[in-house]
């Protein structure tokens, strides 16, 4: 199997209006990275939507086989690479802020529903999912947590314990919280011994400012790639031996058991 994963995460401008203007701007990305060797394409937090648009959500939403997300498995095939994006989901009368995965044949190997939903925006419209989810690459065993999922150090643990190789989290960071990106990502990855694909919108959508704080961060915490503010595409070559050695040299999983057995 694969022991070596390309990943190209691309942090996107929020002022895009519209589900075919998302699509339209992702084909030009996409022939952009045409030189490069990508096994794996990962987009923001509801990607498909924009973020901060109000009850347009509404409109907007589609079933997980809708028109849209179909043109995106088209791209996969056309292009041979896997894609993952987030969108807003509509199954029968509740919204979801979904994710899902297309590989290289065009075919969904992935879903999955944000657990954990913020006060405003994603409460007033989203109903939260309720399970975790992986997909398998290669030799890479793939996890996803959405933006404030990933805040949460005891749904890292549970996704990572899992089996996880690689933490996708697609985002949509506003600037003010700048430290999720710069501090509290590369912890989730140290303590976990995870590779982590942090994908953030950037500049500004419908007054709302994104921290455009994009990573791609190594198992060891150490940033293999990042970008600030601007539209653009980070590039990784993610090995799964660089996994197999953090978590040897701290075994956080194995030692953290330990503490159930503690006295109170």
């Amino acid at each position: 199997m694969q022991n070596v994963l390309h990943v190209a995460a691309l942090q996107t401008p929020g002022g895009l209006v519209g589900q075919q203007a998302r699509i339209n701007w992702l084909e030009r990305a996409i022939a952009k990275l045409a030189p490069q060797r990508v096994d794996l394409l990962v987009l923001p937090e509801l990607y498909l939507t924009g973020y901060n648009v109000g009850e347009k959500v509404q409109q907007w939403a589609e079933p997980r086989d809708g028109k849209f997300s179909r043109q995106i498995s088209q791209l996969a095939q056309l292009n041979q690479l896997a894609i993952h994006f987030g969108y807003a989901e509509r199954d029968g009368n509740e919204l979801y802020n979904s994710t899902a995965c297309y590989d290289k044949t065009g075919a969904m190997i992935g879903h999955h529903r944000k657990l954990l939903l913020p006060p405003g925006f994603e409460g007033n419209y989203f109903t939260p999912g309720n399970r975790y989810s992986q997909i398998q690459m290669g030799e890479f065993r793939i996890a996803t947590l959405i933006c404030y999922d990933a805040e949460f150090p005891e749904a890292f643990r549970e996704v990572s314990m899992a089996g996880a190789d690689l933490v996708i989290v697609p985002t949509a960071l506003g600037a003010q919280w700048e430290i999720v990106s710069q501090k509290i990502i590369p912890a989730r990855a140290f303590e976990n011994g995870v590779y982590v694909c942090y994908v953030d919108h950037c500049a500004q959508e419908n007054g709302l400012e994104y921290c455009g704080g994009s990573c791609i961060v190594g198992p060891d915490g150490r940033d293999l790639a990042r970008t600030s503010g601007t539209e653009g595409c980070l590039l990784a070559t993610l090995n799964i031996a660089a996994v197999k050695t953090a978590r040897g040299r701290l075994p956080y999983h194995i030692d953290c058991l330990k503490l159930g057995a503690v006295s109170h």
